[in-house]
């Protein structure tokens, strides 16, 4: 049978609504593990394949997500955090002066992913048992594969004085990601994904990183190109933003977008709803910045109700995603895991 995922996607009357609850690492030093475990064991939706650990669990963080350890990726972007768990930031961008083009050498998307080694016999393996599991199988670009990429490589100011300025070198550069990231796309193609991801922050709180007139000259004919064998083959396209990205919307879907991952109360809960209702399958990125953190259980659960009452439609077309980070009290931790599991079976 086909999983409610998918059936979500094509609108073909899931069982249930999709809902995913990721916990970032650095929570795991952050909350009592007792508690968390708990919480996840009470909660066999969100997480249904979740065994206890014997003793203490130690995430194995990402090597830009180490406290107090600076780290060079493959594209020669230094990067720093200040919490075990948490992404860092770029502190140094190997092009900022555009003098260092011509001898710049990219990493080899046979052997890295751009942050990190990949082995893709392995990637094959884990395809593989994806869809012998779950019945598909996702997989995709890091995030920040292209505009982010851009910015980490020149700087977000000098990037942007490039594209305002025309500046002609910004096409090789752009070439040079773009070919990176098509290469590792292929790849998955190839293995017979069912969901490509192309997990890119455009959006501030009001308003995109860049005007959707730098958009559409520089990123969207990449973004077209890179997401365009997905598309051929029938794999659904998948798109993560964060922030406010309304005015590019229109821009995203002309690419090829299926599932449009993207925040609710930034962007508006009746926009995207008048936006996509029944029309495109919207993964709902659920408030982090306001109700989660600061309200109660009962406005937590009226949130996930309004959301699922407002966008969803009875033949699918509504994911709702959740990223816990530090901060958020464990109470309303688990009145928003039980409003999830409570509103996804709303239209059963």
């Amino acid at each position: 049978m086909t999983p409610d995922y998918l059936r979500a996607v094509s609108f073909s009357t899931p069982d249930h609504i999709p809902m995913i609850f990721h916990i970032n690492d650095a929570c795991w030093r952050h909350y009592p593990q007792e508690r968390l475990f708990g919480l996840m064991e009470g909660h066999k939706l969100l997480f249904p394949s979740f065994a206890r650990p014997a003793g203490e669990y130690t995430p194995d963080y990402c090597p830009n997500a180490r406290k107090d350890h600076t780290y060079t990726d493959d594209f020669g972007c230094l990067w720093a955090t200040s919490v075990d768990g948490i992404v860092g930031a770029i502190i140094s961008n190997p092009i900022a002066d555009w003098n260092k083009l011509d001898d710049y050498i990219p990493p080899d998307p046979d052997f890295s992913m751009g942050v990190g080694p990949v082995n893709w016999e392995e990637e094959t393996v884990r395809i593989q048992r994806e869809k012998n599991e779950n019945g598909f199988a996702k997989a995709g670009l890091r995030h920040g594969h292209s505009f982010l990429q851009l910015c980490y490589l020149r700087g977000y100011e000098n990037l942007l004085i490039d594209m305002a300025e025309g500046d002609g070198r910004i096409w090789k550069l752009i070439g040079i990601v773009e070919d990176f990231n098509l290469h590792i796309v292929s790849k998955y193609v190839d293995m017979g994904v069912d969901v490509m991801l192309y997990p890119e922050d455009l959006g501030m709180q009001h308003g995109p990183m860049l005007s959707p007139r730098l958009f559409r000259k520089y990123i969207k004919p990449s973004f077209e190109r890179l997401m365009k064998p997905a598309a051929a083959e029938g794999i659904a396209v998948h798109m993560h933003s964060d922030g406010d990205i309304r005015q590019l919307a229109d821009d995203l879907t002309d690419c090829g977008v299926n599932i449009l991952n993207l925040q609710d109360l930034v962007n508006g809960i009746d926009w995207i709803a008048a936006k996509y209702r029944g029309r495109l399958c919207v993964d709902l990125d659920i408030d982090r910045q306001k109700v989660t953190p600061y309200g109660t259980p009962g406005q937590i659960d009226a949130l996930i109700k309004e959301e699922v009452e407002k966008i969803a439609v009875r033949e699918g077309g509504l994911i709702m995603t959740y990223g816990l980070y530090p901060g958020v009290p464990l109470e309303n931790v688990g009145a928003l895991m039980d409003a999830m599991e409570k509103y996804a079976f709303y239209y059963s």
